[in-house]
């Protein structure tokens, strides 16, 4: 009999407008629905603790918990056991010092356009939305984020998540990716499957 499939999830999958409202308008209903498939799809779905921790900061789940963590296994990496390859680690500080210098060229140039503007605000909140661009677009800029791409190296279980910068990450280790807005179908595929004794 093959082996089970493994997921780690991350928050986007519950939280994400645009994959939850496949289920429901409703992000509790929605909740619920994507946990029905999960229970019936045969296979296994992981969270780190942290990434629960923040899922919870964002959406109350109330008389879910329960069913939720039935349902999901919440878990660490183990990060004093997992060997990450020193190329992913030169990477990661390579496209952050690339970005810190991206960003500070944009603080540097409004700062020169300042001089003489009555609307300094303006001028202040186009400041943040660049640098915040430039800085965490497309990065692990979480130790919630960096828990997702650990777990899910260490399980070599399949990655799901929305999150541009996880996903590129996860890309470097060579971490398996679906296409999370297809996961919805993926699962019906799997529960349906599971259902007529064909399970994968």
């Amino acid at each position: 009999m093959p082996a089970k499939l493994t997921f780690v999830l991350d928050t986007s999958i519950f939280t994400n407008p645009q994959l939850y409202k496949k289920f429901s308008q409703d992000i509790l209903d929605a909740t619920e629905d994507l946990l029905y498939l999960m229970e019936h799809s045969g296979a296994e779905f992981y969270m780190p603790l942290s990434t629960y921790d923040e899922l919870q900061r964002m959406v109350k789940l109330g008389n879910l918990t329960p069913k939720f963590e039935l349902v999901i296994r919440l878990r660490n990496p183990k990060k004093f056991n997992l060997n990450v390859p020193a190329e992913f680690l030169y990477n990661f500080i390579s496209d952050l010092r690339a970005r810190i210098n991206k960003g500070l060229r944009i603080a540097e140039e409004h700062v020169k356009t300042a001089k003489g503007r009555e609307n300094v605000g303006e001028l202040i909140r186009s400041l943040r939305e660049k640098y915040r661009e430039a800085l965490r677009q497309g990065i692990l800029d979480s130790k919630e984020d960096v828990d997702v791409v650990l777990l899910a190296y260490e399980l070599d279980a399949i990655l799901v998540s929305a999150d541009e910068g996880i996903r590129n990450w996860a890309k470097e280790l060579g971490i398996k990716l679906i296409d999370p807005t297809f996961f919805k179908e993926l699962l019906e595929e799997m529960a349906s499957r599971k259902k007529g004794g064909d399970l994968f």
